[in-house]
């Protein structure tokens, strides 16, 4: 259990309370919780999943790969076509356990999110793409948030959109991230609902041709 607040008094007799109904063992400040690393200073608290992804690393033999600086390819578009994969659970786990690692890892919130769309029917290039996430965590696994303490008070809200990356259904992308101060407090990145596609309509009327010279060419 995970205890927060502002007033130190009011947690203690929370604990105390609980502990008259329930036996607890009070573990202290908080240092790692479900996978998530807190560490804390008197000017900011900072968030990362070093181990798990060092752990995901180890369980995909990505260790000794050489590391990227992207997590994506910039002109990549993912269809449904290509080669499918024998066993696509595996797939469908590693992007499972990328959705957990984006708790405190934004700068993989996009490509993550574009990958689970494909989870139905994963292929090999969606693989290799999913792998090449992977090699870009190895570049700095232990990167993760940082909560500062002497940040401002004001909010700033980025929003972007990949305009149409999904060739299927051309649908795009949209994310959006919010910070306080210096701070990411919220941000989140969906998929388009709905894509209007006009349609163009042809009037064909029949066309008959008046006479037929004597070299065979039609005149009109």
């Amino acid at each position: 259990m995970l205890i927060t607040g502002d007033s130190s008094s009011l947690i203690n007799q929370l604990k105390t309370h609980l502990n008259h109904w329930f036996q607890m063992k009070d573990l202290g400040e908080l240092r790692y919780f479900l996978g998530l690393e807190v560490a804390k200073s008197s000017k900011d608290i900072f968030l990362s999943q070093r181990k798990y992804a060092l752990d995901l690393l180890q369980d995909t033999g990505i260790l000794n790969s050489r590391p990227l600086y992207l997590p994506m390819d910039p002109n990549a578009k993912f269809t449904r076509d290509g080669t499918p994969m024998d066993h696509p659970h595996k797939y469908k786990r590693l992007i499972g356990r990328l959705i957990c690692l984006t708790i405190t890892r934004p700068d993989i919130y996009f490509i993550v999110h574009v990958l689970s769309q494909l989870m139905s029917s994963p292929t090999m290039e969606h693989m290799q793409a999913a792998l090449r996430v992977l090699r870009y965590l190895k570049k700095s696994p232990g990167q993760g948030i940082l909560l500062s303490h002497t940040s401002t008070p004001h909010l700033t809200a980025y929003c972007n959109s990949d305009w149409g990356s999904y060739v299927d259904s051309n649908k795009s992308t949209t994310g959006y991230c919010v910070l306080l101060g210096d701070s990411p407090i919220s941000l989140k990145s969906k998929k388009q609902l709905w894509c209007h596609v006009p349609q163009l309509r042809l009037s064909i009327e029949p066309w008959q041709p008046q006479h037929v010279n004597l070299f065979g060419c039609l005149v009109c």
